[in-house]
């Protein structure tokens, strides 16, 4: 391909090197050609951002036969460096508040839930050191990541047990007295301060750098290309920091985009001119223009307009992306097909492993179903809440905010929305995908629609204007919440469908930017619009429409539950895992989705023997008890490298049901 005159200004560098590339601009392409034309006995080693990139930039190098790169991610280097060197064994899923209160031996300290609320914060505090170029813990100051009043207060009262437990937590998982996390074995070897032995580091999506991996690159004595766009820093809260800011490197822009036409070019500069708005001084007006004047890359549109086969919703966050999709399956037409970028269950399960379905459960009093340790621990949604509140945790915050609006309604919603999701390997039959801006970067859609959740340009101003606004801007977080919104309109190719709110004030509506109308027809007469307050029965539900005559007795509800069973949920999910409690976990979510479409609560019932026998006719084994003798059999086969597949066939059950036994050992991340 014909490489463009900046790309060829990069490829023909000599020394460190920082690219900031505005997004489609071709950056894989001008890094692998970059390292095309360095020597050809000269080692060259690349940091990808995530596994996915590693594999596909590892393909790109093996087909141009460059042998001499080699492709990594931080965490793939660090874990061959550390974990291999100290016996390290890796807690893939992470730790659990619950969980940590137990390791640490926490004892109460007053207030109710205390211990708990104590651990969200040492979980946090310990990501906030393993992700910083910090020596020692006592370096930093944990108050200054923490955003919520409440949270703030709770932290600072209770500091020095916090800096305490942090530390012992630390010690633990550095003794091999308890598994280590990734963010550890990271942190590890950034206090090894290893000297790699390489020619060419090229450094990928550095905006998302952790100081700590940065500490490492910078110390390195190869010649250093860090690549990324400042614009797309969206993991503030995962504690990265803009490395292409602390790269004191001749730099080089990559301004033209092969993905958008200039429509779309001129909106993703509208929105980062927001950012003129963020200082708070006439000083740091100046200032803050001359660094726009001097930093400001501008972007050309170069892409052409195309058939559209690819359509994606994309929202800030989860609970907007599913109101959005319950929206969506509610009210379009004939809808067949939908996907989740990521793992669709992921949408429903707060960080920590709680699931929606224990939210809902507390709200109903139905305690008896609630299996998370910690929500059983609550007398109520009030309780709930204010843990919430001195936590700050935004994923179980959301869980609250759709139980409250949903109730239960929600059992038979996510049954439609499953029951319409696609397999990854089926991603592009789907007439409608989903994803946060978070799990879509990187990737590029041909039409997209923003949800109404992304900051607003009014929002912005009014925080600076407003009189009795007493705090002052949270700079940092208002320039990650810019930045999402620039990420998520550079995913689209050929049109934005976004609200004229959303839109800055000095963007004029465009051909293929701007609102789209209500199409009364594009909604199913027989399918009514169902507000949040509309009861869910036997007449009006969307979902899955039971017989208008089935007796209300427990031999009928049995068939009912039974025919579903075998007719429409459970041909792909025998044995697969609703989340990290298994195959129990899976099906009693599933037995509650029924029950509440049926509209009435039912006693807990026992698999199927008809589900039962016909699964045992593919797998000899499903659904027969879990003993400790074939769990040791089955880390045995896991830990010896074998696959899901080769273990599912030798012991006699799905790969979804050794899935879910993995996940519930903590051997396997839920997938």
């Amino acid at each position: 391909m014909e490489l463009t005159q900046e790309q060829k200004a990069i490829i023909a560098s000599e020394g460190n090197i920082r690219i900031n590339a505005v997004a489609g601009s071709g950056k894989t392409t001008t890094i692998i050609e970059y390292a095309r034309t360095r020597p050809k006995k000269s080692k060259i080693l690349y940091l990808a951002f995530n596994k996915s990139v590693k594999l596909e930039a590892a393909k790109k190098f093996d087909k141009l036969g460059l042998t001499n790169v080699r492709v990594e991610t931080a965490h793939s280097l660090a874990y061959k460096y550390t974990v291999i060197r100290f016996n390290y064994k890796v807690r893939v899923a992470g730790y659990r508040a619950t969980e940590l209160v137990d390791i640490l031996k926490m004892r109460q300290l007053g207030e109710r839930h205390a211990e708990y609320i104590l651990a969200n914060h040492i979980l946090r505090f310990a990501a906030y050191y393993c992700n910083s170029d910090a020596l020692k813990l006592e370096e930093l100051d944990y108050l200054t990541t923490v955003s919520d009043a409440k949270a703030k207060s709770f932290a600072r009262a209770n500091y020095p047990f916090l800096l305490k437990y942090t530390a012992e937590f630390l010690r633990m998982m550095n003794s091999r007295e308890i598994e280590v996390t990734h963010d550890y074995y990271l942190k590890k070897f950034q206090l090894l301060t290893p000297k790699m032995k390489y020619d060419y580091i090229l450094f990928d999506e550095g905006q998302d750098a952790s100081p700590a991996m940065l500490d490492v690159f910078f110390n390195q004595d190869a010649t250093k290309v860090i690549v990324g766009d400042r614009h797309q820093q969206i993991y503030g809260w995962r504690f990265a920091v803009n490395s292409l800011e602390k790269a004191d490197y001749q730099t080089f822009n990559l301004s033209t985009s092969f993905r958008f036409d200039e429509n779309v070019a001129k909106l993703a500069m509208s929105v980062l001119k927001y950012k003129s708005h963020l200082s708070t001084s006439a000083f740091d007006s100046a200032q803050s223009d001359k660094v726009q004047k001097q930093e400001q890359v501008v972007i050309i549109g170069a892409g052409q307009f195309r058939e559209i086969k690819s359509r994606a919703i994309l929202a800030r966050t989860n609970l907007g992306l599913l109101l959005k999709a319950i929206e969506y399956v509610t009210e379009t037409k004939n809808v067949k097909k939908i996907y989740f970028e990521g793992n669709i269950n992921s949408y429903t399960y707060a960080e920590d492993g709680t699931s929606l379905y224990d939210v809902l459960n507390l709200h109903n009093g139905q305690r008896g179903r609630i299996r998370d340790r910690l929500i059983q621990r609550m007398k109520d949604m009030k309780e709930l809440e204010q843990f919430i509140e001195k936590t700050g945790d935004p994923q179980l915050g959301m869980m609250v905010e759709i139980v409250e609006q949903y109730g239960d309604r929600i059992p038979g919603i996510l049954a439609k929305i499953k029951s319409l999701h696609v397999e990854n390997e089926k991603r592009e039959e789907a007439e409608m995908i989903f994803s946060t801006v978070h799990r879509c970067k990187g990737l590029e859609y041909d039409q997209i629609e923003l949800v109404n959740d992304f900051i607003k340009e009014d929002n912005i101003i009014k925080q600076k204007t407003d009189p009795k606004k007493k705090e002052v801007m949270d700079v940092p977080k208002l320039t990650e919440e810019i930045n999402l919104l620039y990420v998520a309109a550079t995913r689209a190719k050929v049109k934005i469908i976004v609200d004229k709110e959303t839109l800055p004030k000095e963007f004029d509506v465009t051909e293929n930017i701007g609102p789209k109308a209500i199409d009364d027809s594009s909604l199913s007469p027989s399918t009514p619009h169902l507000s949040p307050s509309t009861p869910l029965s036997l007449t009006n539900s969307p979902y899955h429409a039971l017989p208008e005559d089935i007796e209300d007795d427990d031999e009928e509800f049995e068939r009912e539950l039974e025919r579903r069973d075998n007719d429409r949920f459970m041909e792909k999910k025998v044995g697969y895992s609703y989340g990290r409690y298994g195959r129990s976990g899976k099906y009693e979510d599933l037995r509650q989705e029924l029950e509440m479409m049926h509209g009435r609560p039912a006693a807990k019932r026992k698999m199927p023997e008809d589900l039962v026998e016909a699964a045992r006719k593919t797998n000899k084994n499903a659904f027969a008890p879990w003993t400790e003798q074939l769990e040791v059999e089955l880390k045995q086969k896991y830990e010896s490298g074998k696959s899901i597949a080769e273990i599912a066939a030798e012991m006699g059950r799905s790969k979804w049901a050794i899935e879910a036994r993995l996940e519930k050992m903590n051997l396997k991340k839920a997938s």
